[in-house]
C-alpha cells in the first residue's frame, strides 16, 4: 500500500498557482482550469501527495466553472472543515495525506448520486489517465473508472 504524504521536494516542484490554490487556500478564477473541461477515463490525484482522491466516473458538469464530483474515491481521502471566509459559511475540503487545499463540497449536486457536488480547483488535482494509472501505482482504483466512448 502506497505512503501518500506532502514533502519538500513535492512542495517545491509546484506552479506558484499550485503552491498558492493548495498551500494558502487560494481559489482559481472560474473558468480557467487546466481539467475543467477534461472528458477522458482516469483519477484525479493531489497534486502534492499523489493521493488518489476522485475519479473521471464521478466528475459531472455542473456549470460552476471548476471540475465537479459527485464523491471521492475513499471518503477518509478526504477531510472537512467549515470555512467562514468572504462572508460565508461553506465546508473546505482538504486532501488528507497531503493537506491540500482542494476546494468545497456543496449539496446541490445530482440527486441520484447522493446530491453532493465537490467544487475542486483544477490547480490542486494532476489528472491520469486510465491507460497510464497501472504503470503509476493506481492499478488498484482501475475497476472504478468507467471507459467513455
Amino acid at each position: 500500500m502506497p505512503t501518500y504524504r506532502k514533502t519538500p521536494e513535492a512542495l517545491a516542484r509546484l506552479t506558484p498557482e499550485q503552491y498558492r490554490v493548495t498551500q494558502e487556500s487560494g481559489t482559481e478564477a472560474p473558468g480557467s482550469g487546466a481539467l475543467l473541461h477534461n472528458h477522458e477515463p482516469g483519477i484525479y490525484v493531489d497534486i502534492v501527495s499523489g493521493e488518489p482522491l476522485f475519479t473521471s466516473s464521478a466528475k459531472f458538469e455542473s456549470g460552476c466553472g471548476w471540475p465537479s464530483f459527485t464523491r471521492p474515491i475513499v471518503p477518509d481521502a478526504i477531510k472537512e472543515s467549515r470555512d467562514a471566509s468572504h462572508g460565508m459559511i461553506r465546508t473546505e475540503v482538504r486532501s488528507a495525506a497531503g493537506d491540500s487545499h482542494l476546494g468545497h463540497v456543496f449539496e446541490d449536486g445530482p440527486i441520484a448520486q447522493g446530491g453532493l457536488r465537490y467544487c475542486i480547483n483544477s490547480a490542486s488535482l494532476r489528472f491520469v489517465h486510465r491507460d497510464d494509472m497501472a504503470a503509476e501505482g493506481y492499478g488498484d482504483c482501475l475497476d472504478q473508472v468507467e471507459e467513455r466512448p
